[in-house]
């Protein structure tokens, strides 16, 4: 009787690591390369927890800080020779002859070329003088141009859109107003925003604050919901309300991967029949408040959703 009981022991033993090992892949399956793909609704809708400050700016609408003199700007410094910088996340961005990013503004008009960014505004996005502006290597030389400003001076234009400063770029290469207020972008050579290069559906990147992260195919950052399950299987408690704040990445080709650990990267089935993806064996999402690729605003949110790490760790959680 013993033996018995000894042997149906182990044969349940077994049972169960076999289970834990295979449970999560339930849905282990080649799925398409155009993958990452969110798959809820990205308008915010509830109140799962917004960050304190993360706002996107002043009330001026303009990205402005909220602190910003009304004072008139200083006088802009010369455009120079504009050239064509890479950007790692953007690709081709514009810059000025010091090699500072310039922008364009959504509220602006390019046919006509029109400015709508003045006062406080101005002060926070100066705009940039048309007077000595030349075309450097790259650079089309057709698509500059210059737009008179209220108080009668020029401003350079790039095809048709006027072309502005941000304050709180100080060093060469800087980005800091890419996206701000979903209204600001770095201009490509061409006058249009400069894009997301082509990314893998998922991989890493190197955050000042957080170090090693997992984004999605748009450089947007991953992250991981602390009341979700992944063992025995992959189970998501982020439903209704919450899905639309913090949309699901949906299944990414493993193949389709760069530097994330592969143990367990792989799609499940939510309760609604959407496959969803999972960075070891946990579910995936963005996040509705990050307007911009490297934006962090749904770190920490509620004290439950955090960056991914490449092994699917939540980078800086408590305990974690």
């Amino acid at each position: 009787m013993r033996t018995s009981w000894r042997t149906a022991s182990l044969v349940a033993t077994a049972a169960s690591v076999l289970a834990l090992t295979t449970a999560c892949g339930q849905d282990n399956t080649t799925t398409p390369a155009s993958a990452a793909q969110n798959v809820g609704a990205t308008a915010a809708a509830g109140d799962y927890g917004n960050p304190a400050g993360t706002g996107t700016g002043a009330g001026n609408g303009y990205g402005a800080d909220g602190n910003q003199s009304s004072a008139s700007p200083s006088p802009a410094a010369p455009a120079g020779k504009l050239t064509v910088a890479a950007n790692p996340d953007l690709g081709n961005v514009l810059t000025d002859g010091s090699g500072l990013t310039l922008y364009r503004f959504d509220k602006d008009t390019a046919n006509p070329p029109k400015s709508n960014c003045s006062g406080d505004c101005a002060t926070t996005w100066p705009p940039v003088p048309a007077d000595d502006a030349t075309a450097g290597a790259g650079i089309d030389k057709a698509l500059l141009g210059e737009v008179t400003r209220a108080d009668g001076s020029k401003q350079l234009t790039v095809g048709g859109w006027p072309a502005y400063r941000y304050a709180k770029d100080v060093n060469s290469g800087d980005v800091n107003g890419q996206g701000v207020g979903g209204k600001w972008f770095a201009l490509a050579p061409n006058g249009k925003k400069a894009k997301v290069t082509d990314l893998p559906g998922l991989s890493v990147h190197k955050d000042p604050k957080l170090g090693d992260i997992v984004v999605d195919k748009n450089g947007m950052t991953v992250y991981r919901f602390l009341k979700d399950q992944a063992w025995p299987k992959s189970v998501s408690n982020c439903t209704g309300a919450c899905l639309e704040k913090w949309p699901a990445v949906g299944p990414v080709n493993a193949d389709d991967t760069e530097g994330v650990k592969k143990k367990g990267l792989m799609p499940f089935t939510r309760p609604d029949g959407v496959k969803q993806m999972s960075v070891n064996c946990w579910p995936i999402y963005t996040f509705s408040g990050d307007k911009a690729p490297g934006d962090t605003n749904g770190q920490g949110v509620g004290g439950t959703w955090y960056a991914v790490s490449p092994d699917g760790k939540p980078v800086g959680a408590p305990g974690k």
